[in-house]
């Protein structure tokens, strides 16, 4: 079912177009003007994607995360931390790179891991020119061991393909799909066709102001549901579409971090202008956050900054400071790590800096700015 945009009830909608726009537009000159800026953007990763579990329904504590994040997992991580560290590695790369590359075709497709499969398929053999100027075929090491696969696959395929045609149901459309598929996506999802309506909801709301075409475009992602199994992505993908239309251009924008502050029953309800106020409030919720965050990190970094009169300038008081500002929390194993110093260094650089300590448990520390 296509998504209908229609006639919006603007009388309604206005006034929260318009907080909407305001405080999305202030956070951002905000953020580009800040000296901790940079920290700001890094700790916002983190935060949106803890929060994007807790919107899905999911808990995943951000000290967990980061310490996933840097290899220092304190247990064997759960399956809701892997996905929340897939959410914060793709922010990092829709942020690394220039607006609008998520929203093209290559990087959806990369984002959503669907490019070209026989881009990828390896090659049991590979091709070297001989010395007599022919070209002769030099067998790859493990190509027993892939032909063992793929008559495994072909059977299972065969086997997929019988069951299916003796049960009468999907044979045709069966046949074309990889055993994998079969197993984790719903072969009647024609994911191809929702992200073309997707697609077609972002080129009709390209006349509207951004705040409300980004609405829109949330709505129509719940609506539509383009993709299976990385339904998280939409919220990325909108906070793109605001990058491509300029309205935000220091930082990605952490929608999922104010939708929180939404009820679910807003968000989800059955009539489409409460969930575009819903979302509307979000963006200014993630705004005014934001605003807070940034005020934190500042009058944080102030304070650290003076205890570095006196110093040495191959002191890593500075490196320790931007370490603490560009993470919820660090423990001294990380500050030793990425610092290059002794564990007993690393405490006694914490000690140095005052910053407030998150856990108060002996076996295991960690320290951050509140």
């Amino acid at each position: 079912m296509a998504y209908e945009i229609g006639l919006l009830p603007l009388e309604t909608l206005l006034p929260a177009i318009a907080r909407a726009e305001d405080q999305l537009a202030r956070l951002d000159e905000a953020v580009r003007r800040s000296t901790v800026g940079d920290g700001f953007v890094e700790r916002a990763h983190f935060f949106d994607s803890a929060a994007s579990m807790w919107v899905l329904g999911e808990l995943v504590h951000v000290e967990d995360l980061v310490l996933h994040d840097a290899h220092m997992d304190v247990r064997a991580p759960s399956h809701e931390l892997t996905i929340s560290h897939t959410i914060l590695r793709a922010r990092r790369r829709i942020a690394s790179t220039k607006a609008g590359w998520a929203l093209s075709e290559r990087g959806f497709d990369t984002l959503t891991g669907t490019q070209n499969q026989e881009a990828v398929t390896p090659q049991h053999s590979v091709e070297v020119r001989a010395e007599e100027g022919e070209v002769v075929d030099e067998p790859e090491p493990f190509a027993e061991e892939f032909a063992h696969i793929d008559a495994v696959l072909e059977r299972s395929e065969r086997l997929i393909r019988s069951v299916t045609k003796g049960d009468g149901h999907r044979t045709e459309k069966g046949c074309g799909l990889a055993v994998g598929d079969l197993m984790i996506r719903d072969p009647d999802w024609d994911e191809a066709d929702r992200v073309s309506q997707w697609r077609s909801v972002e080129m009709a709301v390209q006349v509207m102001p951004p705040a409300i075409a980004a609405a829109l475009l949330f709505d129509a992602w719940e609506t539509i549901e383009p993709v299976q199994r990385q339904h998280w992505l939409g919220g990325l993908l909108v906070g793109e579409y605001l990058r491509s239309r300029g309205k935000v251009s220091s930082h990605l924008p952490s929608f999922n971090v104010g939708l929180k502050a939404v009820s679910r029953e807003r968000r989800r309800a059955k009539d489409r202008t409460t969930r575009l106020i819903a979302f509307l409030d979000a963006m200014t919720a993630t705004a005014d956050a934001g605003m807070r965050e940034l005020v934190r990190l500042q009058q944080a970094r102030t304070q650290m900054e003076r205890r570095l009169a006196g110093r040495r300038a191959s002191s890593s008081l500075p490196s320790a400071i931007e370490l603490v500002l560009s993470r919820p929390m660090i423990s001294a194993a990380i500050l030793a790590k990425v610092v290059k110093v002794t564990p007993r260094g690393a405490l006694n650089l914490i000690a140095e800096l005052g910053v407030r300590e998150l856990t108060g448990r002996g076996r295991y520390r960690a320290w951050g700015v509140l």
